[in-house]
């Protein structure tokens, strides 16, 4: 059965990114469906694929990275508005490959991502 998963590195402090809340959507048109909504682990990533089973479907999706929270809760000084706040990544799946895993690598100024395996 097909999943999709995600990491989090943090670039700046050279570690995981724990403890950042990550959301995903399902876009048809202009509408957005939250179909889950999770909290990154000690190294980063998710304890299960955040698209599994059923909901595993060809479409559009998109990730939400909660990037300006989670360098407030590390005590990073942000601007107001901080230049990034949620990183936004909007991909499509083909329900015939079996495995999609996007990670994200984030700075306080940059991110950077990629199909991985």
């Amino acid at each position: 059965m097909g999943r999709l998963t995600t990491h989090v590195l943090d670039a700046a402090h050279g570690c995981p990114g724990s403890a950042l809340k990550v959301e995903l959507y399902r876009v048809e048109g202009a509408q957005l469906t939250l179909l889950n909504s999770v909290l990154t682990n000690h190294d980063g990533r998710c304890d299960a694929p955040v698209l599994q089973g059923a909901d595993y479907q060809t479409g559009v999706y998109q990730l939400q990275f909660h990037a300006g929270d989670y360098y407030r809760a590390r005590g990073v000084e942000l601007p107001e508005p901080a230049f990034l706040d949620v990183v936004v990544l909007r991909f499509g799946i083909n329900a015939e490959q079996e495995h999609y895993h996007v990670p994200l690598l984030i700075s306080p100024y940059s991110y950077s991502t990629y199909r991985g395996s």
